[in-house]
């Protein structure tokens, strides 16, 4: 159920919202939570109409291409989602040995886009373990700072970007801040973050039923086309030797 505080009080609701956080850092909860403020929500984006239908993209390919996405949405606010290593890496070492059979460069069966994407930050097709403990804190460090490298560039006051932990009791009021949303009439219990896929679990956001869910491959004028921009290989450059095939 919507509360619909984004028809009153976010500014102007066809602005774009993308959360880049890397898998495993909250990105749906997030997703879920601005769903329930009466956002349009796509949790992974593979068609240039998704794009356009959403609100709010999340996960692939906004974490490996929020640089593009920055250049195609000048106006767009980014959510970088922070989450303590501690935590992030054994979650992150069961997904992906739920996902890499399926992110097979030749024989995988998911999206091409979702491939390219975990292939840009985790230089999967590139290095003998991509579950390699090292290699995995590596990829977390680098891409954080490239995050915040590039936004501080474009200008460290900006009012577009914003970092938070979902796991602090504060990071919800801080996000109601940064979208210009009065949460004033929220209770307790919805003033914070849903806690979704814990543990094993990495389907909460197929199972969960929401009017303003947007599909991921949504067609369009342009049918299920993507956008044309190239990214750089920028993680396989900076990864150390040790860590490639």
């Amino acid at each position: 159920m919507s509360i619909n505080l984004i028809n009153a009080s976010y500014p102007n609701s066809t602005s774009k919202i993308f959360i880049i956080g890397l898998p495993r850092t909250g990105t749906t909860s997030m997703s879920v939570a601005l769903l329930n403020l009466g956002f349009k929500v796509a949790h992974q984006a593979f068609t240039q109409q998704t794009f356009e239908l959403a609100n709010v993209v999340s996960d692939a390919p906004c974490f490996s291409d929020y640089r593009q996405l920055h250049r195609l949405y000048p106006n767009a606010k980014f959510i970088y989602l922070d989450r303590a290593l501690d935590v992030w890496l054994p979650s992150m070492q069961m997904l992906l040995g739920r996902m890499l059979v399926h992110l097979d460069e030749t024989q995988g069966r998911f999206h091409p886009i979702l491939k390219r994407s975990f292939n840009h930050s985790f230089g999967i097709f590139s290095v003998d373990d991509p579950m390699d403990d090292a290699h995995l804190i590596h990829c977390y460090q680098f891409h954080k700072q490239q995050v915040f490298d590039y936004f501080t560039d474009i200008d460290p006051n900006s009012s577009q970007f914003i970092a938070l932990d979902p796991s602090h009791s504060d990071s919800f009021a801080a996000l109601m801040a940064f979208l210009e949303i009065d949460s004033s009439q929220l209770s307790a219990s919805e003033a914070a973050f849903p806690h979704l896929n814990r543990g094993r679990n990495v389907a909460s956001w197929d199972e969960y039923k929401h009017e303003n869910k947007i599909s991921s491959n949504a067609s369009g004028p342009n049918k299920r086309k993507f956008f044309s921009y190239k990214l750089d290989d920028r993680l396989s450059v900076y990864l150390p030797s040790s860590f490639k095939r």
